[in-house]
């Protein structure tokens, strides 16, 4: 021997295994030695599973949990194989299902058959498990599509309804909530009241800072109403220029104006820096209310008299000298359904 040093071996470290819990995977599949060593095959490739035994099974496990990815055999009892394919894209499902129909059919008529069914991939038994890890991968992909596109469908829908200086809603989609509440209202006979408030003096706010000084109020009055509101209940549109609307559900005249009374306060105390100087706003507030009758009322002319009636009694505050809540029931006079 030379007396060289003999260097050992390196050791060779396993990648730890990345759990795919986002994609959960529903197996069904009757015969119960190949259901458990389908199951142990994903566990090992790291995929969260879940199995039942036939289709039917596996809508009662759809109903009370969402399964993104199914592997589901062909030949089973009560429910088969393509009965399940079918009646899964006929459910309305939380997002799109990736189906992988296992079976023992390879004719190209039955592999047909399932696709038209609404299987997405099919394998044929006995399960290679490379193919079906690569499979697997394949529908990832495609379900990973599927959610940026909800994300940016979503996204889109969301620009399409607020108003983009402020992000509270714009006025289109203040009006269809608002045929939502009263409906809701009238269906559940619960009181609903909106308020009317405006920035008092904003012209001027813009004519001294500039409109961007004046953006920066808007975008701080709204703030300030968002903070102040129920979360989930309350909501908020910006009606035009410096004037919003905020809606309270199940709400009576008294506890609205006390809402509306705390949010004057809460502006009243905002300051806005512009120029080295400090701008300070206030708001004035009408407030009115929709308590539902015996006989129904048309929709659209509830919106229209609630409306009115906000309206009027925020003149009311401005001409008694603006920063002040003034409050009103709407009057009875509103065309019946």
């Amino acid at each position: 021997m030379d007396g060289s040093r003999i260097e050992p071996p390196p050791v060779i470290k396993e990648r730890p295994l990345i759990l795919n819990t986002q994609f959960p995977i529903l197996i069904v599949e009757d015969n119960v030695v190949s259901r458990k060593l389908l199951e142990k095959s994903l566990i090992k490739a790291g995929y969260t599973v879940a199995s039942v035994e036939n289709g039917q099974e596996a809508i009662k496990a759809l109903d009370e949990q969402f399964y993104p990815i199914i592997i589901t055999d062909w030949v089973m009892p009560e429910m088969d194989g393509l009965q399940l394919c079918r009646a899964i894209r006929a459910r309305d499902n939380a997002g799109y299902i990736f189906i992988i129909l296992l079976t023992a059919k390879d004719a190209q008529e039955d592999i047909v058959a399932g696709l038209e069914a609404g299987a997405d991939d099919y394998l044929t038994k006995p399960i290679n498990q490379p193919e079906l890890v690569a499979r697997l991968k394949s529908g990832l992909r495609i379900l990973e599509l599927e959610k940026s596109l909800k994300a940016a469908n979503e996204a889109i829908r969301v620009l399409s309804i607020t108003d983009p200086l402020t992000g509270c809603y714009n006025r289109g989609h203040m009006s269809e909530k608002l045929l939502n509440e009263i409906s809701r209202a009238s269906r559940y006979n619960r009181p609903f009241a909106i308020a009317l408030c405006d920035i008092d003096h904003f012209k001027k706010v813009n004519d001294t800072y500039g409109h961007q000084a004046g953006d920066r109020v808007l975008r701080q009055f709204a703030e300030c109403i968002r903070n102040s509101m129920r979360q989930d209940i309350d909501w908020a549109a910006r009606y035009g220029g410096e004037e919003f609307l905020i809606a309270f559900p199940e709400t009576d005249l008294d506890n609205a104006t006390i809402a509306a009374e705390r949010l004057r306060n809460c502006i009243s105390k905002i300051q806005i820096r512009a120029d080295d100087q400090l701008i300070r706003i206030t708001a004035s507030f009408g407030v009115t209310h929709y308590v539902p009758k015996e006989e129904p009322h048309e929709i659209n002319a509830v919106i229209e008299a609630l409306i009115h009636q906000a309206d009027a009694c925020l003149y009311q505050a401005k001409s008694k000298g603006r920063n002040r809540v003034e409050a009103k029931p709407m009057p009875p006079a509103v065309k019946p359904a």
